[in-house]
C-alpha cells in the first residue's frame, strides 16, 4: 500500500470517527427539543454557507449550472447523500428500536458492494468505469459477514430483537441511499472537484428537504438555540461533520474507491459506543467490546479484497 493511499485510509478513519460522534450530538439536540428535520436543515445551511465562504476566499469554481444531465446527477446525490438519507434514518428512530436502526443503516457497505458488482456487470457509461473493481471473494464476503456479526453484538447487546416493519424498512432505505450515493459521487468529484461536488450536494439536499420543514409537529423556536450545548453541537455538525467531513469523504471515495471507502462505515457503531461511554456515561460491556473487535477485523479483512 502506497504512502498516499495510507493517508486516505487514515482520512476515512478520521471522518467515520467524527460521524460516529454525530449520533451522540444529535441525541443531545433531540433531547433539547429540536426536531430531526430542523437539525438537518441547520447543519446543512451552516455547511453550505461555509463552503461558499471557502470558495470566495480561495477563488474556486463558482459556476452554478453544469447542464441538465449533470444537475440531475447532483440532484440525485443531494437526495441520496443528504435529505432522504437523514430523513429516513431519523424517522426510522421514531418507529423502531435504535439498535435496529444502527444495525440496518450500517449495512450500507454490504449494499454498496452488491450494487457495485451488479452495476459493473450490467451497466454502461462513465460511471461504470469509475467504480472500484472488486472481486466477490472470501476477503470481501468473509470480512462483510464478520463486520455484520460484530455490529449485531454492538447493536443488540442487552436488548431483544423486535421487528418493526415500517421503521426497519426506513432504516434499510437509509442504507440504500448511502450505497447509491457512493456509486456516483466518485466520478462527479473526479470530474468537478470535491469542493464543487460537495457544494452541489449541500444545495440539493437543502432544496429537497424544504417540503418537510412545514410539518405541524415540529414546534421550532429560536429559544431552543440559546443554550451552549445546542448551538455548540450545531456548529460542530455544520462545519466539522458536514462541511469538512463531506469534502474529505468525497475525496476518499475518489481516491480509494466506493467499496473500500464505504467499508469504513462499519466502524460507525464503534466510535458511537466509545463516545457515548466517554461523554454520556453509557457502559461498554465485554460483549460489545468483542463486537467492536469483530467489526475492526472485518473491515481489515474486507479491505484486502483483490481487484480485477
Amino acid at each position: 500500500m502506497g504512502e498516499r493511499r495510507v493517508r486516505y485510509h487514515l482520512l476515512a478513519l478520521a471522518v467515520v470517527l467524527v460521524w460516529g460522534v454525530t449520533f451522540v450530538c444529535t441525541k443531545v439536540l433531540i433531547a433539547a427539543g429540536l426536531h430531526p428535520v430542523d437539525i438537518f436543515w441547520i447543519r446543512f445551511v451552516l455547511a453550505y454557507a461555509g463552503i461558499w465562504l471557502y470558495i470566495v476566499l480561495t477563488g474556486r469554481d463558482r459556476k452554478l449550472w453544469y447542464g441538465w444531465k449533470e444537475e440531475l446527477v447532483f440532484l440525485f446525490l443531494g437526495i441520496t447523500g443528504g435529505s432522504f438519507y437523514f430523513l429516513t434514518e431519523n424517522t426510522a428512530l421514531a418507529h423502531t428500536q435504535a439498535s435496529n436502526v444502527s444495525f440496518l443503516v450500517c449495512s450500507a457497505p454490504l449494499f454498496t458492494a452488491i450494487l457495485t458488482l451488479l452495476y459493473r456487470r450490467f451497466g454502461r457509461g462513465r460511471f461504470v468505469d469509475s467504480l472500484e473493481k472488486v472481486r466477490l471473494g472470501w476477503p470481501l464476503v468473509g470480512g462483510t459477514i464478520l463486520a455484520l456479526a460484530g455490529m449485531a453484538l454492538v447493536a443488540f447487546e442487552g436488548s431483544r430483537l423486535r421487528v418493526s416493519p415500517f421503521g426497519d424498512l426506513l432504516a434499510i432505505g437509509a442504507a440504500l441511499c448511502w450505497a447509491l450515493y457512493s456509486l456516483f459521487m466518485g466520478e462527479m468529484a473526479r470530474r468537478y472537484g470535491t469542493v464543487t461536488a460537495t457544494r452541489k450536494v449541500f444545495f440539493y439536499g437543502l432544496l429537497t428537504i424544504i417540503p418537510f420543514l412545514f410539518g405541524s409537529d415540529r414546534g421550532f423556536s429560536l429559544e431552543l438555540l440559546r443554550p451552549f450545548p445546542v448551538w455548540g453541537n450545531l456548529l460542530f455538525l455544520g462545519f466539522v461533520a458536514s462541511l469538512v467531513c463531506f469534502i474529505a469523504w468525497n475525496l476518499v471515495i475518489d481516491k480509494l474507491g466506493n467499496v473500500t471507502s464505504t467499508n469504513y462505515v462499519y466502524l460507525n457503531p464503534v466510535f458511537t459506543l466509545l463516545t457515548a461511554t466517554l461523554f454520556l456515561g453509557e457502559r461498554m460491556t465485554p460483549l460489545s467490546a468483542l463486537g467492536c473487535a469483530a467489526i475492526l477485523a472485518g473491515v481489515i479483512w474486507a479491505g484486502a479484497a483483490k481487484t480485477d
